[in-house]
């Protein structure tokens, strides 16, 4: 039913057969969402597309009559699918142009153009409820009296060139690898509720938080929220009157009692399960394969991650929607 509302069956003759369209939305496999999350995002990100292409088409200085110029060969469902593809998968764009029968630079163009649409939607948590910044999610879990859980993540990207101004910062100092990093935030399910713009993996952890403002958004909650971190966030619980909550710290450097060891074990290992969820969610992230390694331009990273982020959050959502057809 969710493939038929999708308009399969048009009067345009798309390049992509409607058996394999139909292929593509109803095995969630490929595209990693479920049919009735695609046809969801066809109707609420398909008006934006438009507005934005017709935008730009008058936006030309040479005017041309409505309806005039080349036809899209690509119509708005196969861009969409395709970007889905791209990201789940990690396709290349030569492979779905084989797959969409256009050429390259149309993939490309379709995916330039979806992408920014699917990174600024935020992250779902309800029907027709987005968080798309810090100051919402510390909002929503203050209301809410959830527990939310914080964890930077690194992806490997390409080494920039030779010659190139801070080459070095993309440098990982905990990896020793090129890579883009960005902070994670989830409720204590680990469900997605947050995803930071990335950043050049030299940043710390605590350096990454502060920047993004979270101090100042959990030190002006009215509500006190405890936020769980792992100890690349040691520091910010004094900052924020204890409510970023870290592994405790260890007392006795040299020659710890005995009885101390196995107390300090049994609160870190306390603490860790608690915020494993994070890692769950981190890890579901990552099935997607653009998160994987990126191959692309890292002027891109930001908006595969919050795109990702987005998507991943909407099917979890949908997921836990009572009686929903899956």
């Amino acid at each position: 039913m969710a493939v038929r509302r999708l308009g399969l069956v048009t009067d345009h003759v798309p390049v992509v057969g409607n058996g394999t369209r139909a292929a593509i939305i109803s095995d969630r496999r490929i595209a990693g969402l479920s049919a009735d999350v695609i046809a969801e995002l066809v109707a609420e990100v398909g008006p934006l597309w438009h507005e934005r292409h017709q935008a730009g088409l008058e936006s030309r200085p040479r005017k041309r009559a409505v309806g005039a110029g080349a036809k899209h060969r690509l119509v708005f469902i196969d861009r969409l699918l395709a970007t889905l593809v791209h990201l789940r998968h990690g396709a290349t764009h030569d492979v779905l142009a084989c797959w969409f029968g256009v050429d390259r630079s149309t993939i490309t163009r379709a995916i330039g153009e979806v992408r920014p649409l699917l990174a600024t939607r935020g992250c779902t948590i309800a029907a027709g409820i987005r968080l798309r910044t810090l100051a919402e999610v510390i909002g929503h879990l203050g209301t809410s009296g959830q527990t939310g859980i914080i964890a930077g993540t690194e992806i490997r990207v390409r080494r920039p060139a030779v010659g190139r101004k801070d080459r070095e910062k993309f440098i990982s100092g905990k990896n020793k690898q090129n890579a883009v990093k960005a902070m994670i935030f989830t409720d204590a399910s680990g469900r997605i509720l947050f995803c930071s713009p990335a950043q050049p993996a030299s940043c710390a952890d605590i350096t990454h938080a502060r920047q993004l403002g979270l101090v100042k958004h959990l030190t002006g909650s009215p509500v006190p929220v405890e936020i769980l971190a792992d100890a690349g966030y040691q520091g910010l619980g004094a900052q924020t009157g204890g409510r970023v909550v870290t592994p405790p710290h260890r007392k006795f450097k040299m020659n710890p009692p005995h009885w101390y060891e196995q107390l300090y074990e049994r609160q870190r290992k306390a603490h860790s399960s608690r915020r494993i969820h994070v890692e769950h969610g981190i890890a579901h992230l990552k099935n997607w394969r653009a998160l994987a390694r990126h191959h692309g331009r890292r002027d891109h990273m930001s908006d595969t991650l919050q795109a990702v982020a987005g998507l991943l959050s909407h099917q979890q959502t949908a997921t836990r929607r009572p009686n929903q057809p899956q």
